[in-house]
């Protein structure tokens, strides 16, 4: 795991539960800059690691104790043992993470598909969460942008295999390149260290046997949650959030539709909405500063909302 300075790293192993298999954790940690900060947990998309979350981290450890994960198959953190890769189980991973050393309840911080497992996490265990941040959450759309085509695809089955076969006559940098072309709204902010940083990673990740595996399961359990209705649709799970809900979407987002970010603002009960016009999907990587002030005017928002007993 690639560390910037001033971050920790570690391993959390969980054993197998009367609810699943076991697994192990990559966890990427930042300190605050003095004793007694509230705890965060950072969640990354589809595809992502704790990584994209260096830049905000580093900006607000002033104001949170910051630890992002690595879901299963994804960053440094190894399959799950059973090769399950569905909405539920990384859901499970992230509720056990943060429920781990009595860590709750936290300021949960999720994107794209990470914002689909912390909406679920905050339904399911609210008293695991005190604040919700959703950054292009990956929620059901009536219609999704063309742009996202291409990644609803990677959920088709045997596309796994076909992938890692193209990808031998794809380099690295050129996909790394595609990729971050496709999240940022403006791909001329990515920085040289940052595109740097994004092909180290597709040459340790494309070198590892699950990697695509990983991928296209994790983009399958994502669609197939988005067909589930009833009780257990996301949607249904975005009502039964108690926690106070910020929720930042991109105006040049290619994956997210800013459309889907008005049912989501009259969805969660306690909902802020900010919109960024010329950020794309990964505004946290895009505008890190932008999104730590946001972040820090959430936290100082909810912090002075009196609770039920009239305290603060």
């Amino acid at each position: 795991m690639e560390l910037r300075d001033g971050e920790t790293s570690a391993f959390l192993a969980l054993p197998a539960s009367p609810t699943g298999a076991g697994m192990t954790l990559a966890l990427r940690g930042r300190a605050g800059d003095r004793a007694g900060l509230e705890p965060a947990v950072f969640v990354h998309g589809l595809g992502g690691s704790s990584r994209n979350w260096s830049a905000l981290m580093a900006r607000v450890d002033g104001d949170v104790d910051c630890l992002a994960v690595d879901l299963p198959g994804h960053g440094a953190s190894p399959p799950p043992a059973d090769g399950d890769y569905s909405l539920y189980t990384h859901t499970r991973a992230v509720i056990r993470a943060v429920a781990a050393g009595g860590r709750g309840p936290v300021h949960l911080v999720g994107q794209s598909l990470g914002g689909a497992v912390a909406t679920r996490v905050a339904a399911l265990r609210p008293d695991l969460v005190r604040t919700l941040t959703l950054i292009s959450p990956a929620l059901p759309e009536v219609r999704v942008p063309r742009t996202a085509l291409p990644t609803a695809l990677l959920a088709a089955p045997g596309v796994a295999h076909l992938l890692r076969r193209l990808a031998r006559d794809l380099p690295p940098a050129s996909r790394a390149r595609d990729v971050l072309a496709l999240t940022y709204g403006d791909p001329d902010r990515i920085a040289p260290e940052e595109l740097a940083a994004a092909v180290a990673e597709f040459e340790r990740r494309q070198a590892l046997p699950y990697f695509w595996q990983s991928l296209s399961r994790s983009a399958r359990g994502l669609v197939n949650a988005y067909t589930l209705g009833g009780q257990q649709s996301l949607w249904k799970h975005a009502e039964r959030v108690l926690a106070p809900t910020l929720l930042v979407y991109g105006g040049r987002d290619k994956l997210v539709s800013a459309r889907s970010a008005r049912r989501a603002e009259q969805t969660f009960p306690d909902a802020r909405f900010v919109l960024l016009p010329d950020a794309g999907h990964v505004a946290m990587m895009e505008y890190p500063g932008v999104v730590a002030d946001v972040f820090r005017e959430f936290l100082a928002e909810t912090a002075a909302t009196p609770d039920e007993d009239g305290h603060h």
